[in-house]
């Protein structure tokens, strides 16, 4: 079932939004050579309480039967895709990282991914950022009322592979409020259903995963980080946003 949200429900996503905002507001800033990804998930959970949030992530069940997620951020380096486990990996200079945040305040979730670079990355990876963050811009754009889901996912889809990558396929967008995971699900591809009708009130996390190469993954034995089938480069790039009269909002933004 899909939920429209109130007004008073919308504030209170802005608010749950504003906490993802300042988790990557801050880790924008101390992202370099040399810490940690455990580091970096100790700082995310630190803002988090201090804002009086739950982490969305920590203790998240496992869907393949492994451990619940560990950590209060998603850190997916180079070719993981989604769902890296923090821990003390040591990133590099030239590496990318994409940082998954999610945070629960007064009951509603907010979730926003952003790919950065480690140091100085090379014109290929850079070019692959952008064009992730780009591909996010489209489909939100289409996150209007009296459009389908299929709008966001073609305009997304058709963008991405314009500039010669892929979009993963296993793994969605969807919408969110009480749940992180409510319906619908949102392809970054094409599909046959056409999806429902958007309305305004809707709230949706909108997230395209760009590859450099094929599209197709696979699942670590961690039952968790996602990799790119071919070792090559990946980013991720999501907001939460509601759709308005006045068009879409990104709730996952500083206020």
């Amino acid at each position: 079932m899909i939920v429209v949200k109130s007004q008073r429900e919308l504030d209170k996503m802005r608010r749950a939004g504003e906490v993802v905002a300042k988790i990557h507001h801050k880790l924008a800033q101390i992202i370099r050579p040399g810490i940690t990804t455990r580091e970096l998930d100790r700082i995310a959970e630190e803002i988090i309480r201090k804002e009086g949030a739950i982490p969305s992530f920590k203790g998240f069940p496992c869907a393949y039967g492994g451990i619940d997620f560990p950590g209060s951020i998603c850190t997916s380096i180079n070719n993981q895709v989604i769902h890296g486990i923090p821990g003390d990996t040591v990133l590099s200079e030239g590496d990318i990282i994409s940082i998954d945040a999610g945070a629960i305040l007064d009951g509603y979730h907010g979730d926003a991914a952003r790919t950065y670079p480690v140091g100085k990355i090379s014109d290929e990876a850079q070019k692959l950022i952008t064009v992730t963050e780009e591909a996010f811009r489209r489909g939100m754009a289409c996150a209007v009322e009296g459009n389908r889901i299929v709008d966001i996912s073609t305009a997304i889809q058709e963008y991405v592979e314009s500039q010669g990558y892929s979009v993963v396929r296993d793994f969605v967008g969807h919408g969110i409020g009480t749940q992180m995971h409510e319906e619908p699900q949102i392809p970054n591809y094409r599909t046959r259903e056409r999806g429902p009708r958007i309305l305004n009130g809707m709230t949706l996390a909108i997230e395209p995963m760009v590859n450099i190469g094929t599209w197709q993954v696979r699942i670590l034995s961690d039952n968790w980080t996602v990799v790119t089938a071919d070792g090559k480069l990946s980013a991720h790039h999501e907001n939460t946003i509601a759709v308005t009269p006045d068009g879409p909002e990104i709730l996952t933004r500083l206020y």
